[in-house]
C-alpha cells in the first residue's frame, strides 16, 4: 500500500529527483503487521433517517507490504472476524451477528486484499481491492492519509495511516431493513466505513 510518500524537505538536483526515490521513502520499504492493540476499524450507519450509530470491531489481524522505490506494487490484507462487532449495545450487536445481517456463524470473517495501490499527491494515496463478506465479492476503493512512521519506546518501527470509504450494504447481501411510519427505513444503505491503521514493521 503506498501510505508513505512524504514530500522530501531535502534539496535535490532534478535529476536525482527523476532517478531515485526520497530517502524517506525507501526507508519504509518492507513488510508490516497491523496492531490492533492500537488500530480502529469501524462503521457509520444513518439510522432511523435522523442520527448516525457507530460501531466497529475488535478483532481483526492484517498485513502491509511497502514499497519505497514503487509504491504502487505496495500491497494489503486485512482480516475481520465479524463476531467481535460491537456499537455499545448487546442487543443490536446480537441482531446484527443473526441471520438477519452478518449470519456470523456461516460467514464468521470478513476479508480485504489489495489489487492497486495509488500516489495521489502529498500525504494522500488510494489503495483498490476487493471486500468478501456474506460470500460476495465486490470492489472497493479507499482513500488513505498518511499520519507518518516513527520508532515507539519498545525499538518497534510503526506507520500509521487514516482510511475511508462508502459502500452500499446491499451489494453483499445485507438487505434487512424496517419502514418507518413517518417514511423511508429505519438503517441507511449506504455505510461510511473508517480505518485507523498502525502497523509495525517486521522484524
Amino acid at each position: 500500500m503506498g501510505i508513505f510518500g512524504r514530500k522530501d524537505s531535502t534539496p535535490s538536483t532534478a535529476t536525482a529527483t527523476a532517478t531515485a526515490p526520497a530517502a524517506d521513502l525507501t526507508a519504509l520499504t518492507g513488510d508490516y503487521t497491523i496492531d490492533p492493540a492500537h488500530s480502529t476499524i469501524g462503521f457509520v450507519a444513518r439510522h432511523a433517517m435522523v442520527t448516525n450509530v457507530k460501531g466497529g470491531f475488535t478483532a481483526f489481524t492484517g498485513t502491509l507490504h511497502l514499497d519505497g522505490a514503487d509504491p504502487a506494487a505496495s500491497t494489503a490484507t486485512l482480516d475481520i472476524e465479524m463476531a467481535s462487532i460491537d456499537t455499545g449495545n448487546a442487543d443490536r450487536d446480537g441482531h446484527l451477528k443473526s441471520a438477519d445481517f452478518f449470519k456470523t456463524d456461516e460467514f464468521p470473517t470478513m476479508t480485504f486484499r489489495s489489487t492497486k495501490a495509488e500516489a495521489l499527491g502529498g500525504d494522500d494515496y488510494r489503495i483498490s481491492g476487493v471486500l468478501s463478506l456474506l460470500g460476495v465479492t465486490k470492489p472497493i476503493t479507499i482513500d488513505l492519509e498518511f499520519n507518518g512512521a516513527a520508532k515507539d519506546p519498545f525499538g518497534n518501527e510503526r506507520v500509521g495511516f487514516e482510511g475511508r470509504t462508502e459502500i452500499l450494504r446491499s451489494e453483499w447481501g445485507l438487505t434487512w431493513n424496517a419502514a418507518l411510519e413517518t417514511g423511508g427505513v429505519l438503517i441507511s444503505d449506504k455505510i461510511k466505513l473508517n480505518f485507523d491503521i498502525s502497523a509495525i514493521r517486521n522484524a
